[in-house]
């Protein structure tokens, strides 16, 4: 059974063009969310479509920007339909998976987002390499100042404070005062 997925980022778009888009493209149930973005986590009409499908079915979109905004987005979708043995289509794009020809623009897509997220981990790695090399501190900022450190050197050295109530002091664990300490 082919299953239709329609959604609008706004409350003021219309879905006729989606709609009879999908029901011209056999769909026998049409699923829609009005006024959610592409970005957005929770889509009930998108849940309920999916919940839904079982194996044989084929979720289909008017467009592929309806379905999801990022290119990981729609492959991790596309690969979970896969695995549950339901098809998707994209009458704009022309893509079936229940095809030999849209399996394999399928698999290009997911070959090219592996290439996206590989890009994007070698240029994280390469800004903060960078940054290092011009004596930039990563990470989270220290939650005790030299100042606090010195201070807490002292109390500690008096014998009168323990490491937990001199961590209770400064308003931090007793662990990051230890390490704050080691370092």
């Amino acid at each position: 059974m082919k299953i239709g997925y329609a959604r609008v980022s706004t409350d003021e778009q219309n879905l006729d063009l989606q709609r009879n888009a999908l029901e011209g493209a056999g769909c026998a149930r049409i699923f829609e969310d009005h006024g959610i973005s592409g970005g957005a986590t929770h889509r009930p009409g998108l849940s309920e479509a999916l919940s839904a499908m079982s194996d044989g079915d084929v979720l289909v979109v008017w467009k592929l920007d309806r379905l999801g905004r990022s290119l990981s987005h729609l492959v991790s979708l596309l690969d979970d339909l896969g695995k549950r043995g339901v098809g998707f289509a994209s009458i704009t794009e022309s893509i079936d998976t229940t095809t030999a020809g849209g399996r394999l623009v399928f698999h290009m897509m997911a070959a090219l987002s592996e290439f996206e997220r590989s890009i994007i981990v070698e240029r994280t790695k390469a800004g903060m390499s960078a940054a290092k090399r011009r004596g930039k501190r990563l990470g989270r900022p220290a939650k005790l100042t030299p100042e606090h450190l010195d201070h807490a050197r002292a109390l500690l050295v008096s014998g009168e404070h323990t490491r937990r109530s001199v961590a209770k002091l400064l308003g931090v664990n007793e662990s990051t005062l230890r390490r704050a300490l080691k370092a």
